[in-house]
């Protein structure tokens, strides 16, 4: 009895032991398997690979919205609608931001967001809530979508970080939103008869490339409306105004075809230029002047003075030159780096005259002996009614006293009452006169030169301002 109760104690326990370790296998197994599933299906690729496909829910979302769309039913290489009229295609553009401007390319570069609105009833699909489905580009590339370009574009790219910017949104009843995220360097040409005083037209064409006016009709959604901006702020210019406008574009070979503008005005900011040009070319005409204030003999001042002025003037206009495009008519800077350089050349001829005339006098009182042999050149240009010399003595040249000699026997003939004899000089007298007083010209020039600029300037600012 006691054997028999023993061994059906050892039996309930090899069958309980035997169950427990079944159950421990069976656990292991199934973890392999997963762990399999996750980590070789290079090796295990048939059976794996189809599970780990049934659980790709992007795929199958994928798969689900070409079916709802209907895409392989039709041919997306033809427009909607074709054979019969036009495709409206509305067009509705916000400007991001004006990246650069170029006035040696004579170009712009604009970042802005694009989007066509036209209605295709080909992807038409039945929904309960009317709510509409947004895609990116990968179900772009399987459908029909406008073929808008940018005319005189120089560069144009797609954004694509962190993927393409584009977005696609089709509505139940066909009507679809497609919007790209795209950067374009376009051409503008500029006006600079007036810079940097000016005022510059620039304008961004959008144009169909293959469709003329019989197939695709490109208007603004929205009108003035359609077209919004950022606010917008560039170094060198003020945005004055942006607006959209149409028209057409006639080719010879192709037909008509419509094209969007969006055109904005640029003022420039006169400061900055202002400071690098025009203060500092005022700045080396009035220090030319300081030399008419320089004693005439004090040569090396005087020239070295006139020679730095005028190498600075010529720097400043080859910095001008070297940042503007190489144009054939003449800018308003031009005109008054130019007429400046003008003036400090003048300074500059004006000591030479000086100069020229001083040892002129000099010579012909050394030929008429008014001077003493003692004496050298240097001394004799004491005597100009500006600067002495202690070293010079004054005592050696006597003063000379008119005297008037008549002749006795000549009768006394006086001039009427209230009349005065006057008689006029000569051009060689005048000449004669600027040669024995050459002080004079730097008289002169301390008030000509000023007044002359004055008049430059106020002129130049109410025709360009």
């Amino acid at each position: 009895m006691k054997v028999d109760l023993l061994t059906c104690l050892a039996l309930a326990l090899a069958l309980a032991a035997a169950s427990l370790v079944a159950r421990a296998t069976g656990g292991r197994r199934k973890h392999k398997e997963v762990f399999l599933g996750e980590n070789s299906k290079f090796k295990f690729g048939g059976r794996i690979d189809y599970k780990l496909k049934r659980q790709d829910g992007t795929k199958t979302l994928l798969i689900k919205a070409e079916q709802l769309l209907r895409i392989e039913e039709h041919d997306f290489a033809m427009r909607p609608g074709f054979g019969g009229a036009a495709i409206p295609v509305g067009i509705d553009v916000q400007v991001e931001s004006i990246d650069s401007i170029s006035e040696v390319n004579m170009d712009f570069t604009m970042t802005l967001y694009l989007r066509h609105y036209w209605k295709d009833e080909r992807l038409a699909f039945p929904s309960r809530t009317n709510r509409s489905r947004t895609f990116d580009s990968r179900l772009v590339k399987k459908i029909w979508v406008p073929d808008v370009f940018f005319v005189h574009s120089k560069r144009s790219f797609i954004h694509d970080t962190t993927m393409e910017n584009i977005m696609l949104r089709v509505y139940p009843d066909g009507n679809i939103l497609y919007s790209v995220r795209v950067t374009v360097t376009s051409l503008c040409s500029m006006d600079f008869s007036s810079f940097p005083l000016d005022t510059q037209n620039c304008s961004l064409e959008l144009e169909s490339y293959a469709y003329n006016e019989n197939d695709l009709m490109l208007y603004w959604k929205n009108g003035n409306d359609s077209l919004r901006t950022d606010e917008i702020v560039l170094s060198q210019f003020f945005i004055e105004h942006f607006h959209a406008s149409s028209g057409l574009a006639f080719y010879s070979s192709t037909g008509w075809y419509n094209r969007l503008f969006i055109n904005f005005i640029l003022q420039r900011h006169i400061f900055f230029f202002m400071l690098q040009t025009y203060f500092p070319t005022m700045l080396m005409v009035v220090l030319s002047w300081v030399s008419f204030w320089i004693d005439r003999r004090a040569v090396p001042a005087r020239v070295s003075l006139g020679m730095t002025t005028v190498l600075t003037m010529s720097t400043i206009i080859t910095g001008v030159s070297s940042s503007m495009p190489q144009v054939s008519y003449v800018k308003a800077v031009d005109i008054y780096l130019w007429t400046s350089f003008l003036f400090v050349f003048l300074s500059v001829i004006e000591y030479a005259a000086v100069n020229f005339c001083t040892t002129l006098e000099e010579m012909r009182k050394m030929k008429r002996g008014k001077i003493p042999s003692t004496f050298n050149a240097s001394q004799a240009m004491a005597f100009d009614g500006c600067f002495h010399d202690n070293d010079v003595e004054l005592t050696h040249f006597s003063r000379a006293t008119p005297t008037l000699t008549s002749d006795p026997g000549a009768p006394d003939v006086r001039p009427p009452e209230g009349t005065r004899l006057r008689r006029q000089r000569s051009v060689r007298e005048n000449v004669d006169l600027f040669v024995s007083n050459s002080y004079m010209i730097d008289s002169y020039s301390r008030l000509a030169f000023p007044l002359s600029y004055l008049l430059f300037n106020t002129i130049y600012w109410s025709l360009y301002s």
